[in-house]
């Protein structure tokens, strides 16, 4: 199947027959793997990096060294999903050049689109990469590079008037040409008022049953990550106790000298055995 691209995401709109896009989270070639053979349409290597892989309390530390370095992981698998790579904190706040130069980092490590957080202040962040010939996603809503603005990670668009902000948001990011639209944590009505007047895909996270696609995190969906439970995850396996149990049988085994056992070990020819004066030592 011919490997998906971000104007082919950009046509996807579930109110013209379309089928729902499935994104989700990948930071190395195994986790690449798993989710390209599942069949999902986006591979999004996220900023949440930070939290699920490199045990950091938020993903305000994570650099663009870092997003690189894990979208070249993913992007050596050669997936047919399209691969978005986070552009972190602080890659696309200060300036136009320095904002279109790490874009390009992810784009030279193997990304074929780029994400940024943030509504109608990020546009000319937007224009500049777009001018540089990279796709961009938006991402509204709860932006988690904005946790201390908001107080912590919170519910957005509550309010009459924070949800026409968002609304608007949306709409400048489209109109400026994003080609889908990440809303997190946002009230499932919010969002699918947004859904319903924006031309391109909106994705949800928290955001209710009515966007144009759903993200989840790799290690919340297969309950690898079990320490916090956000109310929009939804567990599709329990792998860390799986993983948690085999590792434990692997210890016990060692401790009591089951492993290794024959079949996991090399043993000599007899005569070879025999010559180096080691008797019970051939092979089994």
């Amino acid at each position: 199947m011919a490997k998906l691209t971000a104007p082919a995401i950009r046509s996807r709109k579930v109110r013209e027959g379309h089928d729902p896009l499935v994104m989700v989270t990948a930071y190395d070639a195994p986790s690449a793997r798993i989710a390209d053979d599942a069949g999902v349409d986006m591979i999004l290597v996220g900023d949440s990096l930070g939290m699920v892989v490199l045990g950091y309390d938020d993903t305000l530390q994570v650099t663009i060294d870092d997003m690189a370095h894990h979208t070249a992981a993913v992007a050596r698998t050669r997936p047919r999903a399209l691969v978005v790579g986070d552009l972190p904190w602080m890659s696309y706040h200060v300036s136009r050049e320095e904002t279109v130069r790490n874009a390009g980092q992810l784009v030279r490590a193997g990304a074929s689109a780029v994400k940024l957080e943030g509504g109608s202040k990020r546009l000319e962040m937007v224009r500049a990469i777009l001018d540089a010939e990279i796709p961009v996603m938006g991402h509204l809503g709860l932006t988690p590079q904005s946790i201390h603005a908001f107080g912590g990670f919170k519910v957005q668009a509550k309010g009459l008037d924070a949800a026409r902000r968002l609304a608007d948001d949306a709409h400048a990011l489209v109109e400026e040409g994003c080609f889908a639209v990440v809303l997190e944590c946002v009230p499932d009505v919010v969002a699918r008022m947004v859904t319903e007047e924006l031309d391109a895909p909106t994705i949800g996270i928290g955001a209710g049953a009515h966007c144009d696609g759903q993200v989840l995190v790799f290690h919340d969906l297969l309950g690898i990550e079990d320490r916090v439970l956000p109310k929009f995850v939804r567990r599709y396996g329990s792998m860390k106790a799986a993983q948690t149990a085999a590792v434990a049988e692997y210890a016990s085994d060692v401790r009591s000298g089951r492993f290794p056992g024959p079949s996991e070990s090399y043993h000599l020819a007899d005569d070879v055995a025999a010559g180096l004066g080691l008797y019970g030592a051939a092979s089994a």
